[in-house]
């Protein structure tokens, strides 16, 4: 008969001493405890290893989990873990197979139990998910179709000075282009960060921004000095509708990670913070594995634009059945003997009109439609409100212009 349920412990214990003594054979013994030799030999082992200890049962869980990670790759995922803190368990396996290849490295639901069981792990709340709005990005279907451009929130560094992160991507690859921080968001340098950012790439069709400063103002058609300087270039600068951040969510997804990354805590400077978002965007751009691509890089989809920066921005060019006019530095045309204000933005610069219904005339700048022009009233009405009145339609927006939601202007792609 096996041991006895109660006093197990003390059994073992007793049967041990006998066997020790040697009055009686072992086989004997066994015979007598009513259990069989193996397991007479086991409890005589567990002992002299283990002592009075060794007598107790040890936990029924397996000593190795069949799905466990082998202790040397663990190793190199708790410091890959700890490089990127907010990687989870699919970036890393998509990392570490990307650089490791033939490696059996354990599924991603192993890697998140070994996270756990260390303390690495970042609980995140449960939101209630509603569907994607899509529509701002139907044109993004291949690299430079479409550039978003944003300021991040400012914060300062630890010696208190000012730091206004510019950003801009690629919608397509979300490959960060720029990545800079500076004291105050001016139009001059954001200017020159977004030439820097030409020479190198070449240029977009469009680029997406909201609608503060510099990207647009309060001028017709909602023109800034920099929408008026892509235009000329070529480029349709996209505006999302006010308080709409969504309408742009890729590159506020972005944000959200560069502030993790970057600015929990800040630098210690100005120059120590650059250097640190310059670290970033070579790691965001060629080591990010990244889930909406297919755990690929950015760096594996972005390629450059074959539309060069040009030696020399060229003017507005208007057809012949435009009537085209000067804006003053005062931001007025004269039209028909009279003075028009239309925006210090657009100083310098050539507009054009074209006849739509009696007495109203679509007022555009390059192919970008600004407003109409109604000569009884002497007003410059916007296109929402041309459109909400008859007097316009989408189809009559030259080409490849197409009125989008809000003030913004999408491109055909």
């Amino acid at each position: 008969m096996p041991w006895k349920e109660t006093g197990a412990v003390d059994q073992r214990i007793v049967f041990v001493r006998d066997v020790l003594r040697g009055e009686a054979s072992k086989s004997e013994l066994c015979r007598r405890y009513g259990i069989s030799r193996p397991t007479g030999d086991k409890w005589v082992q567990r002992f002299e290893e283990h002592g009075l200890a060794g007598m107790e049962d040890l936990p029924s869980v397996p000593h190795r989990h069949p799905n466990q990670a082998p202790e040397e790759l663990a190793e190199m995922l708790i410091a890959l873990r700890r490089r990127h803190m907010t990687w989870g368990p699919r970036k890393l396996l998509a990392y570490l197979e990307r650089r490791y290849q033939g490696v059996q490295w354990p599924a991603a639901s192993t890697i998140g139990e070994l996270l756990r069981h260390h303390g690495m792990a970042v609980g995140r709340a449960r939101r209630h998910r509603t569907p994607a709005y899509t529509q701002p990005f139907g044109s993004c279907q291949e690299a430079n179709a479409v550039w978003c451009a944003d300021f991040k929130g400012w914060f300062r560094t630890a010696d208190r000075t000012i730091c206004h992160p510019l950003t801009i991507t690629d919608a397509f690859s979300r490959y960060l282009l720029r990545c800079q921080g500076m004291e105050r968001a001016y139009t001059v340098p954001t200017k020159t960060i977004f030439e820097s950012s030409f020479r190198e790439y070449g240029l977009p069709l469009a680029i997406r921004t909201d609608n503060g400063s510099p990207f647009a103002s309060k001028a017709v058609g909602g023109l800034s000095r920099l929408a008026v300087w892509w235009l000329k270039l070529g480029i349709v600068p996209e505006r999302i509708e006010p308080g709409q951040p969504q309408q742009n969510g890729r590159h506020e997804r972005m944000h959200l990670t560069l502030k993790q990354e970057t600015a929990s805590p800040p630098r210690p400077t100005m120059r120590g913070q650059q250097r640190r978002f310059d670290e970033f965007r070579q790691e965001y751009n060629e080591q990010r594995p990244h889930e909406a691509l297919e755990q690929l890089t950015p760096a594996d989809l972005y390629r450059p634009s074959p539309r060069a920066y040009p030696a020399r921005v060229p003017q507005a060019e208007y057809g012949d059945n435009a009537v085209v006019r000067f804006v003053r530095q005062s931001g007025e045309i004269k039209w028909q003997g009279q003075r028009m204000y239309l925006g210090e933005v657009l100083a310098g610069e050539n507009v054009g009109l074209e006849p739509i219904w009696d007495g109203h005339w679509l007022l555009y700048f390059c192919k970008m439609p600004l407003g109409v022009l109604d000569d009884r009233r002497r007003k410059v009405w916007s296109v929402e409100a041309a459109m909400r009145k008859g007097w316009l339609t989408a189809d009559a927006l030259p080409s490849p212009f197409r009125c989008a939601p809000g003030t913004g202007q999408s491109v055909e792609v």
